[in-house]
């Protein structure tokens, strides 16, 4: 079915590239994220900074590897986590917000944007990068 192909692709290449900017806004300012986020938010992670790097490699790595469909599920898997601990940041920074049927005064909940990465990177973990991909033909 080309349309549903077209559709993950388009669906990889969109979400890898927002992520891969992602990636780059925490590389502009590695030290003020780990104090600010890390180590104010994931107390329980040691050595924030070490953490920050981690995720800055993964948000410029991973994108990659997943729009060309190579380790996408590996990609996606490791995307999956940074974006489990951007929920969680964000739940931990304003909660639930009312969720699912307050509306806010932002217009989206603090954590909904993260929520949706992961959404996207779960599916990509669990159906692999489809078929117009580098790695789409390869034997399941």
């Amino acid at each position: 079915n080309i349309s549903a192909e077209l559709g993950i692709l388009s669906l990889r290449l969109g979400t890898s590239l927002m992520m891969f900017h992602n990636g780059l806004d925490k590389l502009a300012d590695p030290e003020g994220f780990s104090t600010f986020v890390v180590a104010k938010y994931l107390a329980f992670l040691p050595q924030p900074l070490l953490w920050t790097y981690g995720a800055i490699a993964a948000e410029l790595v991973c994108p990659i590897l997943l729009a060309l469909g190579i380790l996408a599920r590996p990609s996606a898997a490791a995307l999956l986590g940074t974006m489990s601990f951007a929920v969680l940041f964000h739940l931990n920074d304003t909660g639930l917000e009312g969720f699912p049927l307050a509306v806010v005064e932002k217009h989206q909940y603090g954590f909904e944007t993260s929520a949706l990465y992961a959404g996207i990177f779960l599916f990509f973990l669990l159906a692999g990068p489809g078929k117009l991909s580098l790695g789409g033909n390869a034997k399941k």
